[in-house]
């Protein structure tokens, strides 16, 4: 409400986290190579394109987890709104939560 206009990312890194939380441990490392292709792409389009043909490689073992993300999907590619030299200072927000564990410890 207080900034209307503001659009909101998602932290790509704590999505990670968070599917690696609830997939099978023989699993996580291929799930997270081919998720973080989401945000390793040149466009939205073809990082949506990628973003879906992950959730259909992947819903029949883990439909839990595919739910969960479709549900925060246009929250996922914000930062590709954004120029390329930026991109990678908004899809996580690590620099901003250290930055602040300084301030405040």
């Amino acid at each position: 409400r207080t900034y209307p206009k503001a659009h909101f990312q998602r932290c790509l890194v704590h999505v990670m986290r968070n599917i690696c939380a609830k997939v099978r441990v023989d699993d996580r490392e291929k799930i997270m190579n081919e998720f973080k292709q989401v945000h390793q792409q040149t466009s939205k389009k073809e990082a949506a394109a990628v973003l879906h043909k992950f959730y259909a490689k992947w819903n029949k073992a883990y439909s839990h987890v595919i739910k969960g993300l479709k549900e925060i999907e246009p929250d996922l590619l914000v930062f590709y709104n954004y120029p390329k030299q930026i991109r990678a200072s908004i899809y996580s927000t690590n620099m901003i939560e250290s930055f602040n564990n300084v301030i405040y410890s």
